[in-house]
């Protein structure tokens, strides 16, 4: 059975906010964390937990990218977070899931913006509960309609 290209993307984008959350919490370097995650995590059972097939090179171009560009990410993240909520306050998980999408949202235009902020606030609610998923939601869609404006014209 043939998996479909948007089905090992959202793998892809879920194993991407993991390495990127255990990298800031076990300190590990880019080249350990793909390696671990292509070896151990793509597409394995563990302790009876199936992870699915992903796309390995979009994996490594949102966890790459996102380091590459954190600065502006993290900027970018700060100045759209509610006042007082600096992204350092975030949860680590939560730091990772916008990171990635905001990655995305800034560097990989063949990837619709709608779908990019669908397809985190999906990865958001494996973790988190209804509020967090609307922080994720509101944050994420800000931060498509002021880096792909154009994608939303029409919608006004």
């Amino acid at each position: 059975m043939k998996i479909k290209k948007s089905d090992l993307r959202s793998a892809a984008r879920l194993a991407a906010s993991q390495a990127l959350y255990q990298m800031e919490v076990a300190d590990k370097g880019l080249n350990d964390i793909l390696a671990e995650f292509e070896t151990h995590w793509i597409g394995q059972e563990i302790e009876g937990d199936a992870y699915n097939p992903a796309e390995v090179e979009f994996f490594r171009d949102v966890v790459s990218g996102v380091l590459r560009e954190q600065t502006p990410i993290d900027r970018g993240l700060d100045a759209t977070l509610t006042e007082g909520w600096p992204l350092r306050r975030v949860e680590a998980l939560m730091r990772a899931i916008l990171r990635a999408a905001y990655y995305e949202l800034r560097s990989r235009p063949d990837v619709p913006a709608r779908v990019v902020v669908t397809e985190y606030v999906d990865v958001a609610a494996a973790f988190f509960g209804p509020d967090e998923c609307g922080m994720t939601n509101a944050v994420l869609d800000a931060l498509a309609r002021q880096t792909r404006p154009a994608e939303f014209a029409a919608n006004r």
